[in-house]
């Protein structure tokens, strides 16, 4: 009895082994199915996230480009208007001459009215004598002779008056027609002044949707470095590329004093405040290769140099850009314009407007970006431009209180 008792034990206790072996594979079993399970779930997430930052990359490089197109329209436009404007200012002045023309023409007309007036009155005194009568009613060969005199004289001149007033008439219709046609001309630049200020506000509106969609896309730090160190690498390469251009055809200019013995001595391109110096940090290991001057939407960006444009078009991170080779491997550079002047190859003389301050290039506030390159390499501006009083830089080229034009845009120039 004992033995069978022992025997169940043993029995029962070797039941109870099997089962939790069994119940311990099951759940080996189980845990390993949950982590497989998981293990394919974050495949998918991976996936997910993968075709996600593919769509968000897609998407942002959509809003780059339609940024630029944009931009791009902004500057175009802008360009329009500054020529509409120009022309409208000299419509008006030859409006402002021909309406003097004319009143002169009348009053010359008035003039010689009232004297043809006087002339008709004489002949009137003189009893309307015909030359014949003339002849036949003085004995006096002397009296005769001299009353033809005055006689020719006299209708010499009614013929002249007449003749003049003739050219005065005729000359005050051309003034009245060309008037007409030059008010004509200048309703239709006004209305097309008009619809290129309409257009322009919405192309405007759009650049600003797309910079808050950009602005969310890169939303992030982290992100938008990477954004920054892309776009410092495109100037680089296109900065590089001109200058391997201006080393295979070199700019030769004759009478111009070169650009490195100006060093110190060059004009600012823009009137405004240094906000961003030479070397600053932008974040993370980014440093500022330029100055960044804070000046009001509109100003004109001139050139430092006389030099030749090797570079005028839209460059992600820039906007309108603008690059001018004065030879010798030196470059200036010019970005965030509202619009450009100046075509590639055109030539440009120290002081000469090459653009109008702006944003582009996704900037909220209006400024320039100004670099130098010496054979390709980033130099500090500061070094090579002057300083004006009270750490402001640029020239004094606006009539507009300073106050008003800048407003509070940052730290001077120290």
């Amino acid at each position: 009895m004992i033995g069978f008792n022992k025997r169940l034990a043993w029995g029962v206790i070797l039941a109870l082994g099997l089962t939790l072996l069994r119940v311990n594979h099951v759940l080996a079993l189980e845990k390993d199915g949950d982590q497989e399970s998981r293990l394919r779930d974050i495949k998918v997430e991976i996936e997910g996230l993968k075709v996600h930052l593919s769509e968000s990359e897609r998407r942002r490089n959509e809003l780059l480009e339609e940024l630029r197109l944009t931009e791009s329209s902004i500057g175009m436009r802008t360009r329009r208007l500054v020529e509409i404007s120009g022309q409208l200012e000299a419509k008006h002045a030859q409006l402002r001459s021909l309406e003097s023309e004319k009143v002169q023409f009348e009053k010359g007309l008035e003039a010689q009215q009232r004297a043809i007036s006087r002339q008709v009155r004489a002949a009137y005194a003189m009893g309307r004598q015909e030359r014949l009568k003339i002849l036949l009613n003085q004995q006096d060969p002397e009296i005769v002779s001299r009353m033809l005199v005055y006689y020719d004289y006299f209708n010499r001149a009614r013929l002249e008056r007449m003749t003049r007033i003739h050219e005065l008439v005729k000359a005050l219709e051309q003034t009245t027609e060309r008037l007409q046609e030059q008010r004509q001309q200048l309703q239709t630049l006004s209305e097309s002044e008009l619809l290129e200020q309409a257009q322009l506000e919405e192309t405007r509106q759009a650049r600003q949707q797309v910079i808050a969609a950009l602005g969310q896309e890169i939303s992030d730090k982290t992100q938008r470095l990477s954004e920054l160190e892309r776009d410092e690498r495109r100037l680089q390469d296109l900065v590089n590329k001109l200058h391997e251009a201006n080393i295979l055809q070199p700019l030769e200019q004759t009478g111009v004093q070169p650009f490195k013995s100006l060093k110190g001595k060059l004009d600012w391109p823009a009137r405004g405040r240094l906000i961003a110096g030479f070397g600053q940090s932008r974040g993370g290991s980014i440093k500022w290769d330029g100055v960044m001057i804070a000046a009001p939407e509109g100003a004109e960006v001139r050139a430092v140099h006389r030099g030749r444009v090797a570079f005028a078009d839209w460059l992600r991170g820039f906007g309108l850009l603008v690059i001018v080779d004065h030879g010798d491997g030196y470059m200036t550079l010019y970005g965030h314009n509202q619009s450009l002047f100046k075509e590639i190859g055109e030539w440009v003389e120290a002081g000469e407007p090459l653009a109008l301050v702006g944003t582009t290039g996704g900037r909220t506030e209006s400024g320039v970006y100004f670099g130098i390159r010496a054979k390709g390499k980033p130099v500090n501006p500061t070094r090579w431009c002057r300083r004006t009083d009270r750490g402001l830089i640029g020239l004094l080229n606006s009539a507009m209180p300073l106050a008003k034009r800048l407003g509070n845009h940052g730290s001077t120039m120290g």
